[in-house]
């Protein structure tokens, strides 16, 4: 067992140190957010943003939280973020397994061809054309998932795992008699757990904050995914007193800014949670695709 110096003790505890203080540096945006969030209108006018609500009000959740839409669209945003991930892992794992096998024929061509979407792209209105009048998933909500089962830079990164495993594994349940298919999902995706779980969060991410694909082929309000509805919300200041309508009383201050504080809390707070259940796994897959390029 190597003993410490009193150097790398202090060493370490500099660090962490640095870590903290860092840590609640990052935590000072979302602090305000949700300060603001839980303050009245007039108190955000007459006392700014702050990290501690000057006057709590939990008015702004309540104009939110009233509405039907915003229930709609969690619920669209977490089918699209849960199908969507799990499609994409079966598809970029599909993929990424046999690109890692050397013996595949045309490995290289095809890792070229995926390579090369990463650099061009047919452009928007190519991609519109194809999407809306060829795929016919216009107004589906199938058209904020299919067009993004794939991720070139995901799947690199899971063949490039796929890669670092020692071949031996492979070929030792090829002589038990084993076939790919059984190699792939029997042994090499339990082993490959951390990368799986690191790309998925990608994924999650990915399909979680979606918006632009809504609002380009969606129109019809009840496929409206979450993001969108914030930039709708954010767009159009005049959703909170829509919220508000009714409201007479004198001296009442409509709740834009903080209702589109709260709108922020809601729609950040299950993609946050999640991180936690992901973490054991995400600490391992952050060397995703050093030890093999």
């Amino acid at each position: 067992m190597i003993k410490e110096s009193a150097g790398d003790r202090l060493l370490l505890s500099l660090m962490y140190v640095g870590i903290t203080v860092f840590a609640l540096v990052c935590l000072i945006p979302f602090m305000t957010v949700i300060s603001g969030s839980l303050s009245t209108e007039g108190s955000i006018i007459r006392n700014g943003f702050t990290l501690l609500p000057k006057e709590f009000s939990l008015e702004a959740y309540k104009l939110l939280l009233k509405d039907s839409t915003i229930y709609k669209s969690y619920g669209v945003t977490i089918f699209v973020t849960v199908v969507g991930t799990v499609l994409a892992m079966i598809v970029t794992c599909a993929l990424a397994y046999p690109l890692s096998v050397k013996s595949l024929k045309y490995r290289n061509s095809i890792n070229f061809y995926v390579f090369f979407t990463m650099l061009f792209h047919g452009g928007l209105v190519a991609t519109y054309l194809l999407i809306s009048k060829y795929l016919g998933l216009k107004d589906t909500i199938w058209v904020l998932i299919i067009p993004a089962l794939i991720n070139p830079w995901n799947m690199f990164l899971m063949r490039n795992f796929f890669n670092s495993i020692d071949e031996s594994i492979g070929e030792s349940a090829k002589i038990d008699g084993a076939n790919d298919v059984y190699i792939m999902f029997r042994i090499m995706i339990p082993i490959s757990l951390p990368a799986i779980a690191t790309i998925s969060l990608f994924y999650a991410l990915a399909f979680w904050n979606k918006w632009f694909e809504a609002m380009l082929y969606i129109s019809n309000e009840d496929l409206f995914p979450l993001q969108y509805l914030i930039k709708r919300i954010l767009d159009n200041a005049a959703f909170a007193n829509n919220l508000a309508s009714g409201v007479t009383a004198p001296g009442y201050i409509v709740p834009t800014l903080t209702s589109r504080l709260a709108t922020t809390v809601v729609t950040i707070g299950p993609i946050i949670f999640l991180y936690p259940f992901l973490q054991k796994y995400f600490v391992k897959g952050l060397l995703v695709g050093s030890v093999k390029g």
